[in-house]
């Protein structure tokens, strides 16, 4: 299996919110509809892989005894909401920390109040702004509310080009990110080479954009992590056809296990007569 190029790990949307107060400043005030001005004043705290072995998040930060947990989506996952949850429990045991709190005061430790958000811009359809939450994980069969103890809701927000109009108008960079990444997507399907539609839209890139000249001046590590994005897009989507190979496969094993026709074999597991009689012999079953 290919491997990922670990050089380039952070998103691009990490590099240009993570990195630069302002523009965190300029994103937090439009999803939060405030109008801080001090962007000093943004602390961030960003787990640390190297701290937190296999925990990194993408931008979290205190503001104003607010503790903001942003991640960056390109694929949809409902389980954003137990990242989200994880994350939190992290970001609060180092501030606790650092803060010298004493968790079994008899005095209550008052904790910078969460806001959970999640950018999406993944190529599904998706709603401009929906809600997640940890308790529809704890559902079971069927039921359409739960009673839990432990609840994390997370904000969704679609960033796709031509989405949430009013939010892309309130924080430029965002609306700049967002056209980015869908010229790289429009010039990729011409190009059919992705290292070439990004400089291709960075060449097209308006000059009055923001963050322009700051990813012209970090032009290859931009380059290396939409690289890197785009080899785990295609990762991942071979590891989801062979999982489902492989249970295609099982499902096969055991229909032969239970001597059913090759014909049903066939129609339920979707497999090719040839591969079904193949994972016969490797059983030494006969196929009916």
């Amino acid at each position: 299996m290919k491997k990922v190029n670990k050089k380039h790990k952070d998103r691009v949307f990490k590099f240009i919110f993570g990195r630069n107060k302002q523009w965190a400043l300029n994103l937090y005030n439009a999803v939060n509809a405030s109008n801080y001005t001090d962007y000093d004043a943004i602390e961030f705290n960003t787990i640390d892989e190297i701290l937190y072995i296999g925990m990194q998040n993408d931008v979290s930060f205190l503001l104003f005894f607010v503790l903001s947990i942003w991640e960056h989506q390109s694929t949809f996952n409902p389980n954003v909401p137990i990242r989200m949850f994880l994350y939190a429990a992290q970001l609060y045991d180092k501030y606790m920390t650092e803060h010298n709190c004493y968790r079994y005061s008899k005095n209550l430790i008052k904790l910078p109040r969460p806001k959970c958000i999640c950018f999406y811009n993944g190529t599904d359809n998706q709603p401009e702004e929906v809600l997640l939450n940890l308790s529809d994980a704890f559902r079971q069969n069927g039921e359409e509310a739960v009673d839990t103890d432990i609840e994390v809701t997370v904000r969704m927000l679609n960033i796709n080009y031509g989405n949430n109009k009013a939010l892309m108008e309130t924080c430029k960079p965002l609306m700049e990110y967002s056209w980015l990444v869908e010229n790289i997507r429009q010039n990729n399907k011409i190009l059919k080479n992705i290292e070439q539609a990004v400089d291709k839209t960075l060449d097209e890139m308006p000059d009055d954009f923001v963050i322009k000249k700051f990813l012209l001046m970090n032009k290859a590590e931009v380059k290396g992590m939409f690289l890197t994005e785009y080899d785990e897009k295609k990762i991942l989507a071979q590891e989801r056809q062979d999982g489902i190979n492989e249970d295609r496969q099982r499902v096969a094993a055991d229909m032969l296990r239970k001597n059913l026709p090759l014909s049903l074999i066939e129609e339920i597991s979707k497999l090719s007569e040839d591969v079904i009689r193949g994972i016969a012999g490797n059983l030494g079953l006969a196929v009916m």
